[in-house]
C-alpha cells in the first residue's frame, strides 16, 4: 500500500504538529475539523513550528532568511485545511487525533469508512484506547492500525505503530514505511492498556507518585533529587507539568483501573486537574505555580536513593512483563524509552533492559529479591530475567543478556582498528559486523571481513555467523560517501572484490549464517543473502532501496532477491525499494527463521554448531550445485548495469539528492 496523499481529523495543538510533520516530509495532507476556528488553530500551530525549525537552520546558516520564508510557505501550501470530507476522497492515509473518548473515536472512524477509499488505512493517534474497538466501527477493521506520536509531535521521533486484533501484517508494514517517510522512528506492538511507553514509564513513577503522597514528601526535593541521579531526563512532577497533567491523569487511571494496585494514581494530580491547573498547557499552573513553588502539601526529605531503587525496577520488571506477554521486542520496549521518554545512551541514560545488562541480570535480580522482601510483590523478578541468569547469560562480562556483546579474540584478522571483529567459539565463529552507527558496507568492511573469512578458513572452523555489533541494526548498506570518491578503477576493484568474497561465503566448506538484529538495507541484505543461512529477529526489516536513489543493487541484489523470494516478489522490492518486516520476509523465504530479538544469537549459535556437524567436503559440494544456474552470468550483467547506471546523471543525481537529504530531480539521462 503506497501514500501519497494523507489527512489528519481533529486540529488541535497535536493534530496541527502532526499534519506539519507530515507536510514537512513533502504529502499533501488534508487537516480536518468541526469548526473553522479549529482548523484555523490548526494551522497555526503548524506555521509555528515550521518557523521554527527553519529558524534554526538560519541561524546555523544554512538557509538566508528569504528561503527560509519560502520553505515555511512550501510546507503550509501541501495543507489543505477543511471542516468537511469533500477532500478525502483520494486519501491514502488517515490520522485521527480528536478527543480520547471512545464513542467520539468511532464515529469519526465510521465517517471515514464512508468517505476515503477501500484501500486507505485509518491510523488513529489514540495513547491508549483499543484499536479494536474503533476498527468495529468500520468495515474495513484489518486497515485500522494505531499510530501514536508523542507530544510535542513535531520534535519527539517516536511512533508506537500498535495492532488491534484485526489488523492486517500489511498495514502495520504500510504503517511503518509512511512512519519512516515522514521521518519518524516506530515501534510496533500488541493492543494492551497504555502501549509500551506510557505503560512502562507510569509504572516506575506510580512509585514516586505513591512515595510522595503516603510520606509526604516534598515534590521539590523528589525532582532534584531523582533528577541529578541521571536515571531519567528531569524529575517527574516537573515532566507531568510540561506534558499535561490531564493528559497523564487519564492514562494513568486508565492503567490502574487495568492492572490493578500495581500502578498508582496520585490524588493530588487528580485534584489539580478538577481544579483547571494542568501545566504549561493552562499557563504555568499544575504541580508548581509560576513562581515555581510547589502546589502540592509536603515539605519530607525523601530518601533519594531509595525512590531512584523503586523508580529504576519498577520500569524494569514491567518492561519486563510487556516483553513477557509477547506485547513487544525488547529491542522496541528500549527503543520507544529512548525516542520517546529520553531515556538516550548518549545522554548516559540507559533503556531498562540495555541498564540491565550493564548492571548485570545477576545483580538486578538479587536487588529485585530485596525489593520483593522489602516493598511486596510488585517487584516480583520476571521469570525472564530468572532465564536468562540460569543460562549465564549476564550482560556484556558473558557476551549476552537481553542483547548480545562481541568479545572479539586477543589477536585480530585485520588489526586492532578493524571494523570486521572476529570471534572465536571453536569450530564456530563468530565475524562482528563493527563500523560505526550505520554499519556500512564500506571498502574497509569488505577488506576486513575478507581477512576475517580467510582466517576462519585456515583455522578449519566450520560455520560462521555473521552478526552486527550495533544493538539496533545489522547494515545500513553500502558506504555511498565512499562511493562518490572512487574513480572507475577503484570502485571496480572494490565491487568485483565484495562479488567475490560474496560467491566465497556461498560456496565454500564452511557454513555461513547471517543473524539479523534490525535494519538490512542494500549492502546490508545483500550480505545477508549471500550466506548460508538467514535467522532473522522479530523486529529485523530487509530492503533493496537502491531504486530510490537512482541506482540499482550492487552486490548482488538483482539475483540472489529472486532466487529466495521468486521473480515477482524480487522485482517489486528492487523497483519500489519499499522494506518488508521479518514476518514478510520468512513468508517470502528470504529468511529461514523468525525468532524474539532476545534468542537471536542463540538461535544462530544452535545453527552453527548443527551445521558444523557435516563434512565441510559435502557442504561445500551441496552448496555448489544447490540452485545451480547462471548466477555467476547474472552477477556479471549485474556489475555491468550497475557501473553503468552508477556513472549516469540519474545515479549521480539520486546520490548527491541523499547526501545533501533532498529530493532527486530525475532526468533519464
Amino acid at each position: 500500500m503506497f501514500v501519497f496523499k494523507a489527512a489528519v481529523v481533529g486540529a488541535g495543538t497535536m493534530g496541527g504538529q502532526i499534519a506539519q510533520t507530515i507536510a514537512a516530509a513533502g504529502f499533501p495532507v488534508v487537516l480536518k475539523d468541526v469548526k473553522q476556528e479549529f482548523v484555523d488553530a490548526g494551522l497555526t500551530e503548524a506555521r509555528n513550528v515550521t518557523q521554527g525549525q527553519v529558524a534554526g537552520l538560519v541561524k546555523k546558516g544554512r538557509l538566508t532568511e528569504e528561503q527560509a520564508a519560502a520553505q515555511v510557505e512550501e510546507v503550509l501550501a501541501r495543507i489543505t485545511p477543511a471542516t468537511g470530507y469533500e477532500a478525502f476522497g483520494d486519501v491514502d492515509f488517515v490520522v485521527e487525533a480528536v478527543p480520547e473518548r471512545m464513542e467520539v473515536k468511532q464515529a469519526v472512524f465510521a465517517e471515514l469508512d464512508a468517505v476515503t477509499p477501500g484501500h486507505a488505512i485509518l491510523a488513529s493517534n489514540t495513547s491508549s484506547l483499543s484499536i479494536t474497538e474503533i476498527g468495529d466501527a468500520t468495515l474495513r477493521p484489518d486497515k485500522v492500525v494505531g499510530f501514536h506520536y508523542f507530544y510535542p509531535a513535531s520534535v519527539m521521533p517516536l511512533i508506537e505503530v500498535i495492532e488491534g486484533d484485526d489488523t492486517s501484517p500489511e498495514t502495520t508494514q504500510a504503517a511503518i514505511t509512511f512512519a519512516q517517510a515522514i521521518k519518524k522512528q516506530p515501534i510496533t506492538c500488541a493492543e494492551v492498556p497504555g502501549f509500551v511507553v506510557n505503560r512502562v514509564l507510569n509504572s516506575g513513577i506510580s512509585e514516586i507518585w505513591r512515595d510522595q503522597e503516603e510520606l509526604g514528601l516534598s515534590i521539590k526535593k523528589i525532582d532534584e533529587g531523582v533528577g541529578a541521579a541521571k536515571v531519567v531526563p528531569m524529575g517527574p512532577f516537573f515532566l507531568i507539568s510540561l506534558l499535561g497533567l490531564d493528559t497523564v491523569l487519564h492514562v494513568a487511571e486508565h492503567l490502574e483501573e487495568s492492572y490493578g494496585d500495581r500502578f498508582y494514581v496520585h490524588e493530588g494530580m487528580r485534584r489539580l486537574v478538577g481544579e483547571g491547573k494542568l501545566g504549561a498547557k493552562s499557563g504555568g499552573v499544575g504541580f508548581y505555580d509560576t513562581e515555581g513553588d510547589a502546589t502540592l502539601e509536603g515539605a519530607a526529605d525523601p530518601e533519594i536513593d531509595e525512590l531512584v531503587e523503586k523508580l529504576v525496577l519498577k520500569t524494569f520488571v514491567e518492561a519486563a512483563l510487556v516483553l513477557e506477554e509477547g506485547i513487544a521486542t525488547h529491542r522496541d520496549i528500549d527503543f520507544g524509552l529512548m525516542a520517546g521518554a529520553g531515556l538516550d545512551p548518549r545522554r548516559g541514560l540507559l533503556p531498562p533492559f540495555m541498564k540491565a545488562d550493564v548492571e548485570g541480570l545477576d545483580v538486578v535480580l538479587e536487588r529485585l529479591e530485596r525489593a520483593e522482601e522489602r516493598w511486596g510483590e510488585r517487584f516480583a523478578p520476571p521469570t525472564i530475567l530468572r532465564r536468562l541468569v540460569a543460562q549465564g547469560r549476564l550482560g556484556p562480562k558473558t557476551g549476552q543478556g537481553f542483547y548480545a556483546y562481541m568479545q572479539p579474540d586477543a589477536e585480530q584478522p585485520a588489526g586492532d582498528e578493524a571494523v570486521v571483529k572476529l570471534e572465536s567459539r571453536g569450530e564456530v565463529a563468530i565475524a562482528w559486523l563493527a563500523n560505526g552507527q550505520m554499519n556500512s558496507i564500506a571498502p574497509q568492511v569488505v577488506t576486513d571481513l575478507r581477512k576475517v573469512w580467510d582466517k576462519v578458513k585456515a583455522d578449519g572452523v566450520r560455520a560462521l555467523i555473521i552478526a552486527s555489533s550495533n544493538p539496533f541494526l545489522f547494515s545500513a548498506g553500502a558506504d555511498i560517501k565512499a562511493f562518490t570518491q572512487m574513480d572507475a578503477t577503484t570502485g571496480k576493484e572494490f565491487v568485483d572484490g565484495a562479488h567475490a568474497l560474496f560467491r566465497e561465503l556461498e560456496t565454500e566448506g564452511v557454513a555461513t549464517i547471517a543473524a539479523v538484529n534490525g535494519l538490512a538495507f542494500g549492502g546490508g541484505c545483500e550480505l545477508a543473502m549471500a550466506a548460508d543461512v538467514r535467522i532473522a529477529a522479530q523486529s529485523a526489516i530487509f530492503g533493496q532501496p537502491e531504486i530510490k536513489l537512482g541506482i540499482i543493487p550492487g552486490f548482488g541484489g538483482t539475483q540472489r532477491l529472486a532466487r529466495l523470494v521468486g521473480e515477482n516478489k524480487a522485482l517489486e522490492m528492487n523497483l519500489i525499494g519499499d522494506p518488508v518486516s521479518a514476518h514478510e520476509a520468512y513468508e517470502f523465504g528470504l529468511v529461514n527463521r523468525s525468532v524474539p530479538d532476545h534468542e537471536l544469537l542463540d538461535t544462530a549459535l544452535a545453527w552453527g554448531r548443527k551445521l558444523a556437524e557435516s563434512a565441510p567436503l559435502a557442504v561445500a559440494a551441496v552448496k555448489q550445485v544447490s540452485a545451480k544456474g547462471d548466477l555467476d552470468e547474472g552477477i556479471e550483467a549485474e556489475k555491468a548495469a550497475f557501473a553503468s547506471v552508477f556513472a549516469s546523471a540519474d545515479g549521480q543525481q539520486g546520490i548527491s539528492a541523499f547526501l545533501a537529504k533532498r529530493k532527486p530531480n530525475w532526468t533519464g539521462r
